[in-house]
């Protein structure tokens, strides 16, 4: 097991929870033989998050704060923390108290067993139905984006070698998938079931929008699938219009006339035109991620530190 590890919380509107996940971090921690730091990185919080962050810092010696000009969202908050993670071994988990901390030992344990990757995921997942369909989603295109069979039990509970970092410490892109930058650097992932507690104050921050949204943007910003899928189709569709051009001349050799009738006419031009409106909206989504990165949109802004 690791002596020494960097507990990275990403914070987001959190407030109450806030002590409580503290203690229980905490109280797991002081009971393994190991040096830890706690950080937390406030995203943006406009409630008093950031104020008992301040308050937890300089209340206990190992807690810090990394605070956000601004909400950049979860995965570019927690690559803020990586960044300054001091410990071998970097352990996420939400701010909501669905992941116990209690499970920071069995994460460790699995990731002695020579992993640099150890998800933590929940055998049932507790959110409404469209949510969980939503979840599924965001696993299918971190699959393809990832290359990797483990994709489906990705979650925000993770234990990975901090090391890891290093393979994408160059990524400069605004939109960041930690999951997709950790397979950068390694191929050795594996998950084991934890507890899931229940959401006890608020709510989620994750809509079913913003998952299909995630989904969409791992897809375009880590993975050429959907260029090759409108390659794939242009090829079909060319096919497609070459039959229809030997229907055609057939037609007109056999009977001496046309295929009559505006209809089919439209039909065809409805057909093809959908297809090529779909392949450029897909160029543009990329051509779109080649402007952002000019623009050199930043990641992160930290306005202050308690470390």
């Amino acid at each position: 097991m690791s002596k020494n590890i960097s507990v990275i919380v990403p914070v987001f509107n959190s407030v109450n929870n806030l002590n409580e996940l503290n203690e229980r971090i905490l109280n797991v921690l002081n009971n393994l033989d190991l040096k830890y730091e706690i950080i937390y990185v406030d995203d943006g919080s406009y409630d008093n998050s950031n104020g008992k962050l301040e308050e937890l810092s300089i209340s206990h010696q190992n807690t810090k704060l990394i605070t956000l000009s601004k909400n950049y969202g979860q995965h570019n908050a927690l690559l803020c923390g990586i960044r300054f993670a001091n410990y071998d071994t970097v352990i996420t988990l939400d701010d909501d108290l669905q992941n116990p901390p209690e499970e920071i030992p069995k994460l460790l344990q699995r990731l002695s067993d020579g992993f640099d990757v150890v998800y933590g995921y929940p055998e049932k997942e507790k959110h409404s139905l469209f949510r969980n369909l939503a979840s599924i989603i965001t696993k299918m295109a971190l699959k393809t984006a990832m290359g990797i069979e483990n994709a489906k039990h990705v979650s925000s509970y993770r234990a990975f070698n901090t090391a890891l970092r290093n393979s994408f410490k160059q990524y400069k892109g605004s939109f960041v998938s930690i999951d997709v930058l950790l397979s950068w650097g390694t191929n050795s992932f594996t998950a084991i079931p934890v507890d899931h507690d229940e959401r006890r104050i608020g709510k989620s921050n994750y809509t079913i929008r913003k998952l299909v949204q995630h989904a969409l943007n791992m897809l375009t910003g880590f993975s050429i699938l959907p260029l090759q899928i409108a390659s794939i189709m242009g090829f079909m569709f060319s096919i497609f219009g070459l039959g229809v051009l030997i229907f055609v001349c057939g037609r007109f050799l056999l009977y001496g006339s046309p295929v009559p009738g505006f209809p089919f006419l439209a039909s065809i031009i409805a057909i093809f035109s959908g297809a090529q409106l779909l392949a450029i909206g897909i160029i543009g989504e990329y051509l779109a991620r080649i402007h952002f990165r000019s623009m050199e949109k930043p990641q992160y802004h930290v306005t202050s530190k308690e470390y």
